[in-house]
């Protein structure tokens, strides 16, 4: 059974998924139905931070035309870019394996964008439903989810979760925070 978090809800891996190796981190969305003159296209994008919580690399921000990490062993994989959102469940992918991540990478920052959001005057107000869970690779069993519930009606980028290293664990925090200015807000905080 997942466990349901909450907005600000910070959790140890090691303690609700013992053994924990890989992690499958899927992001969801359904949009409303508005007449903005254009099809919403939602973005999922993964920022790779160092101690300092600063992008350790432009090759550190995987994104639909960077798809895995720069490390030898690509130990973060997104799975590509879903264009309409349509359908029921997952609509992006990215998989973590947690052994094989860097230890230069100290946070992993989990975010959804719009794409073109201004100039299809679009933003998260629009959209409803959206989620972001991790599952077990290897048992298939979904171990944590977090259901967004507020209304972000003047914002085009959302910080979803953050997957870090605390005491020699990796721990998940439901973040939840929105940002108006699209993606080039965060790559403008983290950069």
């Amino acid at each position: 059974m997942a466990i349901s978090l909450q907005k600000g809800q910070r959790v140890s891996l090691d303690k609700v998924a013992p053994g924990l190796n890989a992690a499958f981190i899927g992001l969801g969305w359904d949009v409303n139905t508005t007449d903005t003159g254009g099809d919403f296209d939602l973005d999922a994008s993964v920022f790779l931070l160092n101690s300092n919580e600063k992008l350790i690399s432009d090759q550190h921000f995987i994104f639909y035309n960077n798809l895995t990490s720069p490390d030898p062993e690509k130990s973060i994989k997104h799975m590509g870019d879903n264009l309409t959102g349509e359908g029921d469940g997952d609509d992006e992918v990215i998989i973590v394996d947690l052994r094989k991540v860097p230890t230069d990478v100290n946070r992993i920052v989990v975010t959804v964008t719009i794409y073109d959001a201004d100039k299809r005057k679009q933003n998260f107000g629009q959209v409803r439903n959206a989620f972001v869970r991790l599952v077990n690779v290897e048992t298939k069993e979904e171990v944590l989810r977090y259901d967004l519930e507020e209304d972000f009606s003047t914002e085009t980028a959302l910080i979803m979760a953050e997957i870090y290293r605390k005491d020699g664990e990796w721990r998940m925090n439901a973040v939840g925070a929105g940002y108006q200015g699209g993606l080039q807000a965060l790559l403008n905080r983290y950069q």
